[in-house]
């Protein structure tokens, strides 16, 4: 089986091009995915990953994804080689989308937000739209 699942910011706005033979669209952009654990005293690391997207998902990644943006990808990871025009052969290792989500929560000028943080240091928003229900996090949860 050939799945990844990632978490990670935008390195850069998503780049478009199109394929010579059929036109084809496809976005690339690369992640910059933290590495979970961190040993103490070192600063935390992060792993940067090549994504690309085709045709309407890569139209969708080119339309509303900007560099710092937090977004989660599922995909699967593609191993290519070509050779340049001195005859020295490239490799490279890619993750090609197959589903593209915001991982940011809402802007919080929009006044009806909690935000919670995590174990890791990590800072989540939590949209709240029925402001009289009111979700705080709690160590007493019977599961």
């Amino acid at each position: 089986m050939n799945k990844v699942i990632l978490m990670g910011r935008l390195t850069r706005d998503p780049e478009v091009r199109y394929t010579q033979t059929n036109n084809n669209m496809v976005a690339s952009f690369s992640l910059a995915v933290n590495r979970r654990f961190v040993r103490q005293g070192e600063e935390r690391q992060a792993d940067f990953i090549n994504i690309v997207a085709w045709s309407k998902l890569g139209e969708f990644c080119s339309k509303y994804f900007k560099k710092g943006q937090q977004v989660g990808i599922i995909g699967r990871i593609q191993t290519r080689t070509w050779d340049d025009d001195q005859g020295q052969k490239h490799y490279v290792t890619e993750v090609v989308a197959e589903e593209a989500y915001f991982a940011d929560g809402k802007r919080e000028s929009d006044g009806n937000s909690t935000n919670f943080e995590d174990t890791f240091g990590n800072v989540a928003t939590n949209p709240n739209p029925n402001p009289d229900f009111e979700v705080t996090p709690s160590d007493d949860l019977p599961f």
